[in-house]
């Protein structure tokens, strides 16, 4: 049986590459996953690595918490210079050199700051007397000086600067400008991503980011022959309070701690894409050999005459599984390295550059891309495999015989029905009933879904019929009018022919009746299949339109929080509309001309109740500015705060019993204990607030957090919202180049940007498993093609033209791929309604354009599906086709 097996393989290529396509795609995009994490792990470990060599020890400041470095006050504070002269006396110690470092803006020629999507911009000093700590590479230039700054050769290739150019750079104050001394690299790292790199000598590097005699970091080699732990232990005896040391390993772990937990995410997230893509391809490979089993019944009836068990049936189609599996996994790996590559490129295109040091292809993703491709392809064969075995030896002599259903067959809309009841109540659980483990909801989440998916498109094929009906003429009349739109391509190839005196059929847009007929009733022939066929593209229109929606929905709700709380004319952001801004760029806005009134938010970090939470700063003139909607308290809380105020917002109050009067104690990052009185409660509008859980005054702000930052600064001019308003605060800012003044409307967009550009990536990657279900119902049709071969070649020969063969398969084609988006276009807007009742950062707001498009688009779908199946159909001699066995 198993050189039967090999030769029917080896018989049917066509079919079997066919069907190993889904798996193809799926294994692909695990691989491409994988590829693309362990890429960037591994350049990050460079970076890291690199930047502690020759490195024993290391002295930064502390934290009274463990902070977050992706927002505002996540930082250790810099701590006393004089920590080095005692380090540098220690017998342990050869050398040691002080650095400190921060953000710093590059300026293009332009006037406006150089920035590669969301990279960081870093600046730090560096010593050339001591090389051993550096991790640059001078390239060009020298070292700098006084008043010069080194930056990267990415950088200055990108913006045509060269040593000995100037360059203005902006640190914590206005932008200065700068000699170029040189042009360097991060070590052997090939690619830091879109980071911006900018090198200051000590003096100069303390001035920019206002640390006068202060460090942030203290590198440290031992003597020859002292072990670190020793080193560690001399250094921690002569530390200043507010410091730590650790070794280099420990100090590259926890710089890496952020990074790791992002990668991990990140791995996740994109692995949930290649589980779609092999879950769709499930559906490909089970309708592929369900549909190969049928045309194979008399095959396997005469393997039954011959004396061939059930068993050995089953054991030849698993074996045939098994290898399409073996062999598409292996067609996925290498795919996968392609996958990669497209990845990097496409987060490259949404601002999103990440750093590169060459593929990495670990054996792990050798045996997870097998293990899981040849997995679902062996599953998705069962059912067809149990299907054969149930073959009766007397169909050998009967055509079209077809295997007899099971005798749970009867059963399987009731079971399809609770299947699909299951999937929602578990996603119901998942998402209404609290407290439950983060683990324990996504595994109901996603195992609800999952059942919710199977459920469906099991119970569909009760519904073929009635919407094939329904699709019918809209698959006549879509196909109609898209034709129409391509009239002139068309009727310009027809001159063509007739010019070069080819025959040509003068191209036709109305529907052609017979051929149209046959085809609506072909969809309907076997609901099963038909449904099958459906499926896997109903998943992936199902998704895509739930992302819609759920985009859609936390669009609203911020642009409506905005209205709620933005009562100011304008707007002060960076340029990558997130990062945080130094308070000397709300000192500059106040002083333009024309302006009524300017308050900050500062953000930041501090502890309570033994949990870190965010906390903001806001000044005096708040209440003009900001509206909050008070449960207790009012605008005029806000100018109450002074030194021992706080204000609060509504969650945060339930969590922890506080009220107006409660007494609250802070702690910040530098460990001082705040005791605060609670003045005001206030509801955080459902799309998102510029504010913390806790917030305080900007004096006692600022007076707890070293080198505070503003997150957003808002302005009122006389005469609101004008062109000369704006062009001075333009003016204003030109010192400022990371800077930029926006009104209501101009914020609302830039901040929605954002979110826009991480829903055309999860486009992007759900198109894989529409991708998937387009070579479905391309795999179907030419399965039909052949299981049909008889009947097309009497249909011709009854006088079907070529034409009218193609327009047959198109329309059965593209009545599968509407019934596929009307079911998945229902169950998405159904998910999203489900998570918008339980979220209330997220509204129902059905996206009506995207939701025609994805209609549109599936009929696409079907049209190119058809294309090469019509094609092959209309080729096929009658008299051979009459013959056909």
């Amino acid at each position: 049986m198993i050189r039967f097996a090999l030769a029917g393989m080896l018989s049917r290529k066509l079919r079997t590459a066919l069907t190993a396509i889904g798996v193809v795609l799926g294994v692909s995009l695990i691989s491409g996953t994988y590829v693309l994490t362990d890429s960037i792990t591994g350049a990050f470990d460079s970076i890291f690595s690199e930047n502690y060599k020759n490195t024993d020890a290391t002295v930064t400041g502390k934290t009274a918490f463990d902070t977050t470095t992706d927002s505002a006050g996540g930082v250790a504070p810099p701590f006393a210079a004089s920590a080095l002269p005692e380090i540098e006396k220690l017998p342990e110690v050869d050398a040691a050199d002080g650095s400190v470092f921060g953000e710093v803006q590059l300026i293009g020629r332009d006037g406006k700051a150089i920035v590669f999507g969301g990279a960081p911009n870093l600046g730090f000093s560096v010593n050339p007397e001591l090389p051993q700590f550096n991790a640059l590479t001078l390239v060009g230039g020298s070292w700098p000086g006084p008043g010069e700054v080194v930056i990267d050769t990415q950088s200055a290739e990108k913006k045509g600067f060269a040593a000995g150019d100037e360059i203005a750079v902006q640190a914590r104050g206005p932008a200065e400008r700068m000699r170029v001394s040189g042009l360097v690299e991060f070590g052997e790292v090939s690619s830091i991503g879109g980071a911006t790199l900018a090198g200051f000598d000590l003096g100069t590097a303390q001035k920019l980011f206002g640390k006068t005699d202060q460090y942030d970091q203290i590198l440290i080699s031992a003597k020859d022959g002292v072990p670190q732990h020793q080193l560690v232990d001399a250094v921690g005896k002569v530390l200043p309070a507010g410091t730590q040391v650790r070794t280099a390993e420990e100090q590259a772990a926890a710089d890496a701690e952020d990074t790791s937990g992002f990668l991990d995410f990140f791995r996740t997230f994109l692995l949930v894409f290649g589980g779609i893509a092999l879950f769709v391809g499930s559906f490909v490979i089970a309708n592929s050999l369900s549909i190969t089993i049928a045309q194979r019944t008399r095959e396997f009836a005469t393997l039954r005459t011959l004396g061939a068990s059930r068993r050995q049936i089953l054991g030849s189609v698993v074996l045939e599984a098994l290898i399409t599996g073996v062999l598409a996994s292996i067609a996925g790996l290498l795919f996968g390295l392609a996958i990669a590559t497209g990845l990097f490129n496409l987060f490259d295109a949404v601002g999103f550059t990440l750093p590169n040091n060459g593929l990495v292809f670990q054996t792990r993703t050798i045996v997870v891309g097998l293990l899981v491709g040849i997995l679902v392809t062996v599953v998705a064969s069962l059912r067809p495999a149990w299907r054969a075995t149930r073959v009766p030896p007397i169909a050998a002599v009967r055509e079209g015989a077809t295997p007899i259903p099971g005798r749970f067959n009867r059963y399987r809309p009731i079971g399809a029905a609770l299947l699909a009841i299951a999937g929602v109540a578990l996603v119901v659980v998942g998402l209404f009933v609290d407290g439950l483990p983060t683990a324990a909801l996504l595994a109901m989440l996603g195992g609800g879904v999952l059942l919710l998916f199977v459920g469906v498109a099991l119970f569909s094929s009760r519904l073929v019929k009635p919407l094939a009906a329904a699709s019918d003429p809209v698959a006549r009349w879509s196909v109609v009018t898209l034709t129409v739109l391509v009239w002139p391509v068309l009727v310009l190839g027809w001159v063509v022919k007739r010019v070069f005196r080819r025959t040509a059929e003068f191209p036709r847009v109305l529907p052609d009746g017979p051929a149209t007929a046959i085809g609506g009733q072909n969809s309907r022939r076997d609901p099963a299949r038909t449904a099958s066929t459906a499926a896997a593209l109903m998943i992936g229109l199902a998704l895509v339109t739930l992302v819609a929606t759920l985009g859609a929905g936390i669009i609203k709700p911020f642009e409506d929080a905005v209205d709620g709380i933005f009562s100011a004319d304008y707007a002060i952001t960076a340029q990558n509309n997130f990062s945080p801004l130094p308070p000397d760029v709300a000192a500059a806005v106040a002083a333009t001309p024309g302006v009524s009134a300017v308050t900050s938010v500062r953000g930041g970090q501090a502890s309570a109740y033994g949990e870190r939470i965010t906390i903001t700063g806001v000044d005096a003139a708040a209440p003009e500015l900001l509206a909050f909607d008070w449960r207790s308290g009012s605008q005029q809380s806000l100018a109450e705060l002074g030194a021992g105020g706080a204000i609060v917002d509504a969650d945060y109050a339930d969590q922890h019993a506080l009220s107006v009067g409660s007494q609250l104690a802070l702690t910040t990052v530098t460990g001082k204990a705040l005791p605060l009185k609670v003045l005001g409660v206030f509801r955080p509008p459902a799309g998102g607030s510029p504010f913390g859980n806790v917030t305080i005054s900007t004096p006692t702000f600022d007076a707890n957090n070293p080198q505070p930052l503003t997150v957003y600064t808002f302005v009122n001019l006389s005469g609101g919202v004008t062109a000369a308003n704006t062009a001075a605060l333009e003016g204003a800012l030109s010192t400022f180049p990371n800077a930029k003044a926006l009104d209501r409307d101009a914020f609302k967009k830039s901040q929605t940007d954002g979110i826009k550009s991480i829903l055309n990536v999860l486009y992007v990657l759900l198109a894989l498993s529409v991708l998937v279900s387009l070579f479905g119902i391309v795999n179907t049709l030419v399965l039909t093609v052949f299981e049909r071969t008889r009947e097309l070649g009497m249909l011709r020969a009854v006088g079907l033209t070529r034409g009218q063969v193609k327009k047959m398969i198109r329309h059965e084609s593209v009545i599968t791929a509407l019934i596929g988006a009307a079911i998945g276009i229902v169950l998405g807007l159904g998910l999203a309604l489900l998570l918008a009742a339980r979220l209330e950062e997220v509204a129902f707001a059905v996206p009506v354009a995207q939701v025609v498009v994805f209609g549109v688009l599936s009929i696409v779908v079907g049209i190119l599906a058809a294309i090469w199946p019509a094609r092959r159909a209309a080729r096929l001699n009658p008299l051979e086709a009459l013959q056909y066995e």
